[in-house]
């Protein structure tokens, strides 16, 4: 039964294990994303501890496009566990540093799965993955220039103060 089942799929089952793996890193990077709007929160980033939760609710939305996708493709969705969550930070900055090292490593695992997409010849997965990759070329901008703030506004004084207050202000327009 299972062998035509795996007929009846449009991905092999190396790209559903890379699909699935991607699964757990959008349901990860989510979680991650709550950690750091819970410290925000707790340390008075009221403004980018909304940033952080609505990352979140964005990550949670890729887990599911990449689950369904799979479902759609006639393979098997796996529901991740999520655990080892960082839940403190030593400093404001560090939050943002690491939700910039998320982002690139969501695109180097989307950019892994189009390799092997190439390699296959799956152009349907292909196709689907350019719309993440598009997506990942946003959030690594705006996690970049959410980092930048610390440089141009610094921390010191009510420096902190305003990197939040400017942090949801924060866009990016792929248009040239």
């Amino acid at each position: 039964m299972k062998d035509l089942l795996r007929i009846k799929s449009l991905i092999s089952t190396e790209i559903e294990a890379l699909l699935n793996q991607q699964v757990k890193k959008e349901a990860y990077s989510s979680s991650v994303y709550l950690s750091m709007a819970s410290w925000c929160n707790r340390n008075g980033y009221d403004f980018s501890s909304d940033y952080f939760f609505k990352q979140a609710e964005e990550e949670r939305l890729h887990q599911l496009k990449f689950y369904k996708y799979i479902l759609d493709m006639g393979g098997n969705s796996i529901s991740p566990e999520i655990t080892g969550i960082k839940q403190e930070y030593n400093s404001f900055r560090e939050v943002f540093e690491e939700a910039l090292d998320q982002e690139i490593s969501v695109t180097n695992s989307i950019k892994n799965i189009y390799a092997r997409c190439m390699k296959e010849q799956d152009f349907i997965t292909m196709e689907f993955l350019n719309w993440f990759l598009k997506e990942q070329r946003e959030e690594e901008y705006k996690a970049r220039r959410a980092l930048e703030l610390f440089e141009v506004i610094g921390e010191e004084g009510t420096g902190r103060w305003q990197i939040d207050k400017h942090v949801g202000e924060i866009k990016y327009n792929g248009e040239a």
